[in-house]
């Protein structure tokens, strides 16, 4: 039952996750007509769903995660065209996403303690939202070419938010994370700046000060260094079969979270066998 609970949370949020993207992709302005905080906040945070074609609003039963997709048979109830099979992708990938993250934590957190119980869901809800936010940023840099503010804004709030909930309940705070991400933003920086913005853009640049503070030294280094290899293959093997020109853009974003992903499950064990 806990499982089918976070399978279904994960299946809203990557609803959620649709919206961000959509909006953040199209650049879709602040909401006008709200005051005071409202009036800072982006568009994705206010306002119900529309379709992509007739921008017609969607009522909530056609905004049922998975089943309205299947309901609807993949086309606008409204304007008949077809939805993009990207939003019931990338509502079962955060809903597979979420388990994993939960059976990961769950050998080392005991969710239902009376002393540590409360800090172990704090820790299992920053989990999944990191996760999420790194799920939206790999779905529209690789689609798109674009790393969505909002997601990269939400993950930093998450990992200060993580790193006020560990030193609240643990004592302690591994700085290094502070300095990693300066170091990785300024390391991007630097290739932005040398390649005019050709090889790299800023989005890099804000994705790996993140990461930098999501995994702290040395790890930083085990995730850049995964990205890059693996980044260096799949570009010459898609030159190789003429998929891309040898100038050609490919996203970095994806990359460096699966460098980020194979550094948090690796990256310990990596640094020990090297130090």
């Amino acid at each position: 039952m806990t499982v089918f609970l976070v399978f279904i949370f994960g299946l809203l949020v990557g609803s959620f996750l649709n919206v961000l993207i959509y909006r953040e992709v199209n650049e879709e302005d602040f909401p006008s007509g709200f005051k005071g905080v409202k009036k800072w906040l982006p568009s994705w945070f206010f306002g119900r769903s529309v379709c992509d074609h007739c921008q017609k609003k969607l009522n909530w039963y056609d905004n049922v995660p998975l089943l309205s997709y299947f309901f609807l048979k993949g086309k606008c109830r409204h304007c008949g065209q077809e939805i993009s099979l990207q939003y019931p992708l990338v509502e079962l990938l955060t809903g597979m996403e979420f388990v994993w993250i939960y059976f990961l934590l769950k050998g080392n957190l005991n969710f239902f303690s009376r002393f540590e119980g409360f800090y172990s869901f704090l820790t299992l809800l920053l989990w999944l939202a990191l996760g999420s936010c790194f799920l939206a940023i790999f779905i529209a840099d690789f689609k798109y070419q674009i790393v969505p503010d909002g997601a990269v804004v939400l993950g930093f709030l998450t990992v200060f938010f993580k790193l006020l909930v560990d030193y609240r309940y643990t004592g302690m705070v591994d700085f290094s994370v502070f300095l990693s991400s300066l170091g990785a933003a300024l390391f991007f920086l630097a290739l932005v700046l040398l390649t005019k913005g050709k090889g790299m853009g800023f989005g890099d640049v804000k994705l790996g000060a993140l990461l930098g503070l999501v995994l702290g030294f040395p790890k930083i280094l085990t995730a850049l260094f995964f990205a890059f290899l693996t980044g260096a293959v799949v570009s010459g093997i898609l030159v190789l079969l003429g998929k891309k020109k040898f100038k050609s853009r490919i996203a970095f974003g994806p990359f460096l979270i699966g460098g980020l992903v194979f550094a948090l499950l690796y990256g310990e064990k990596i640094c020990l066998f090297w130090y």
